[in-house]
């Protein structure tokens, strides 16, 4: 991937279930004044219930999710406002359905170690996603490659001092 000289128009942040894709994507996006928008947002109610009942979703049960993550994606590309956006993107496959690498997206993967991961998911009270998933998603993790460009942050840090790890490595204001 060419390296652009214009500003990033979104950023992806990726990583498992429980890693913080939501608490720093959405702190990073009011730092730089960006919209957020989470993908588990996005995802069919069909996804959400099997999620729900501990069923991890196949490719094709995320084809319509990354379909509807991409044009975002496009729409922040050509027409703005720049967008920070969470996504387990968690294979090169579906990260590439959502026209990565691209010189105007930055990749974000937050790493972690995986207990630390795993009881974060435990505590959490309101989401979907099962505990019980998160050894479904770490079998499938495919992290990102040199060419992919991405930003790895370690996500045992508080999340202000990641965004602002995160801001001087995307070379932003």
């Amino acid at each position: 991937m060419e390296r652009a000289t214009e500003p990033p128009a979104a950023v992806v942040v990726m990583g498992v279930s429980g890693c913080g894709k939501t608490v720093i994507g959405r702190r990073l996006a009011a730092a730089l004044g960006w919209t957020f928008r989470d993908g588990d947002d996005f995802h069919p109610p069909a996804n959400v219930t099997k999620m729900s009942g501990g069923v991890p979703l196949t490719d094709a049960d995320r084809e319509p999710w990354l379909a509807t993550l991409a044009a975002l994606l496009t729409t922040a590309l050509v027409a703005g406002p720049p967008l920070v956006l969470g996504c387990s993107a968690l294979r090169r496959a579906y990260r590439n359905r959502l026209g990565l690498p691209h010189a105007r997206i930055r990749l974000v993967h937050l790493d972690g170690p995986v207990d630390m991961i795993r009881k974060r998911i435990e505590q959490r009270a309101g989401h979907y996603m099962p505990a019980t998933l998160l050894d479904s998603q770490l079998a499938i993790l495919e992290r990102p490659g040199p060419d992919e460009a991405a930003i790895v942050i370690d996500v045992s840090e508080d999340p202000g001092q990641i965004v602002r790890q995160l801001i001087a490595a995307l070379g932003l204001p």
